[in-house]
């Protein structure tokens, strides 16, 4: 009896093994799907992760910050009284806030401040001439210094660096206090 069982529990597993693929077209089939199925999952994945709301191209230019930049003024007018001699700044504190930038390290060939050898030159050339650079630019630096002040304050700057240089400028003479004389 335990040949027969034997014997049937060897012809169960003789026969030849079966999977499931049967064909060479569906082994084609099965490896391009391995390959191709892999990827489709991956392009869903990350456009999954990526969605999210991303404007359409060009449609930030209609959002209202993007209108607003676009249509602000490109410079203001301030009007200021010259004769108000207690807002003008003194030369000191127009070197501070503007000049001191170049004029204290030198940079870009500016004369430092209190540098006789280097104010001599500009010195001799007189206050005129150094009041109209320091106005209109020269060299490295722009117009003002790249300042927003008054050209009587700008003049009060240069006279207060020329001084410190070596030179005996005057103070200029407040606008209202010129006008007032001249009459």
């Amino acid at each position: 009896m335990s040949d027969v069982h034997a014997n049937a529990a060897s012809t169960e597993h003789d026969g030849p093994h079966e999977g499931p693929i049967k064909t060479p077209k569906q082994l084609v089939w099965t490896v391009i799907a391995s390959f191709v199925v892999p990827i489709i999952v991956i392009i869903l994945l990350t456009q999954f992760v990526a969605t999210g709301t991303k404007p359409a191209a060009g449609s930030e230019g209609m959002g209202e910050e993007a209108v607003a930049r676009r249509i602000q003024p490109l410079g203001s007018v301030e009007l200021r009284d010259a004769s108000d001699t207690a807002t003008l700044k003194t030369g000191e504190q127009v070197f501070q806030a503007q000049c001191s930038a170049c004029h204290s390290t030198g940079a870009a060939g500016a004369p430092k401040l209190a540098d006789a050898a280097a104010w001599g030159p500009r010195i001799s050339q007189g206050l005129e001439t150094l009041v109209n650079s320091a106005l209109k630019g020269k060299g490295n630096m722009g117009p003002q210094g790249g300042g927003d002040f008054s050209d009587f304050e700008i003049a009060r700057a240069v006279v207060y660096m020329a001084n410190q240089g070596g030179a005996k400028f005057e103070e200029p003479k407040a606008p209202a206090a010129a006008a007032s004389a001249a009459q």
